[in-house]
């Protein structure tokens, strides 16, 4: 028998769905089982522990009490060995990757190539939630919630990855990421060609294509959601080819829409593409870029970061540092 202590990341969720995320190797019929044997007791005062029905919501500082066997617990509880490349061996997560910490958030600096979920593609490397994971180790405290990712991110792209340590903190920036309530994001892009205007706006309604796999995702589309996107153009390179020169422009981007692709499909649409696009641009151009600079994904970059930090109650400014592929092109360029 056990008892655990219900704190604030694992309170106001359904007793069934407590169970499922502390027991990950019981199927939700084991649980109700168990809970219908009068295996599974609650407490709010400490002392009187009453059967609870599995839709019962756990309050702040109950207790649940759980009589099955330590060889039970054991099994229940045992997580899933998968062979993964853990950090330490790929040396992905680095310190000095961490934008910033405190004690409800965590902020990286995403390194490309890196997929933010482990169900993402079929790799064997470790994705960055599960090094995040292993960053925290034993450090927290909570029964049931881990870290989390507060917004989705682009494998061939760097970023800014928001990661939530705590419950509360995680459903707030969640919902003003979706809102777009007090989130001012900035990228930072190398596009092809001269813009049309130092400062503008894009403003074209996208539409995501139905059933896409690897061919374009998203188009332009009167009828589709509102997107808008400003750009400041920063510097302008030469880039000698084979073919002879081309304009390479350097831009900041500020979004006041989050659409899928928006950036990339957007910049596209007024013939200034984001190098190393592999949707929405040239392949054969890449390529050469590829082979030519050694740089070989898309030129994005999630550069600044602003939004409210609930626990400080001010807005936070933050910026993410180019990466090592990306300075080492520009500097080719100058």
């Amino acid at each position: 028998m056990k008892i655990f202590f219900i704190g604030a990341d694992d309170a106001n969720q359904r007793l069934d769905k407590f169970l499922k995320k502390l027991f990950p190797q019981a199927t939700r019929g084991l649980i109700y089982k168990i809970n219908r044997k009068w295996k599974i007791k609650i407490s709010i005062d400490g002392i009187n522990f009453l059967k609870q029905d599995n839709e019962y919501k756990l309050p702040l500082n109950s207790q649940v009490k759980i009589f099955l066997s330590d060889t039970d617990f054991s099994l229940l509880q045992a997580k899933k060995e998968e062979n993964k490349i853990m950090y330490w061996e790929k040396n992905i997560l680095k310190k000095e990757d961490i934008v910033y910490e405190d004690g409800s958030i965590l902020l990286i600096n995403k390194n490309p190539w890196i997929n933010v979920h482990p169900w993402e593609n079929k790799s064997k490397e470790a994705s960055l939630i599960e090094l995040v994971h292993d960053y925290f180790w034993e450090t927290l405290t909570s029964l049931t919630f881990r870290p989390s990712l507060v917004h989705r991110l682009d494998r061939d792209t760097s970023w800014i990855v928001v990661i939530a340590k705590k419950k509360d903190m995680l459903t707030r920036l969640v919902n003003d990421f979706k809102t777009h309530n007090s989130i001012k994001k900035i990228y930072f892009a190398l596009v092809l060609w001269k813009l049309p205007s130092k400062e503008w706006k894009i403003e074209e309604n996208l539409t995501r294509i139905e059933n896409a796999t690897k061919e374009n995702k998203v188009k332009i589309d009167k009828n589709g959601k509102n997107a808008l996107t400003y750009y400041k153009v920063l510097n302008e390179y030469i880039l000698e080819t084979k073919n002879g020169k081309e304009i390479i422009s350097e831009l900041e981007i500020e979004i006041q829409t989050g659409r899928m692709h928006q950036i990339r499909v957007h910049l596209a649409y007024i013939w200034n593409p984001i190098i190393g696009d592999k949707l929405y641009w040239n392949k054969s151009f890449n390529h050469y870029i590829c082979q030519e600079f050694g740089f070989c994904r898309q030129a994005l970059h999630a550069w600044k970061l602003e939004f409210f930090h609930y626990e400080r109650n001010k807005k936070i400014l933050l910026e993410a540092r180019l990466k090592e592929d990306m300075k080492n092109f520009i500097d080719k360029l100058k």
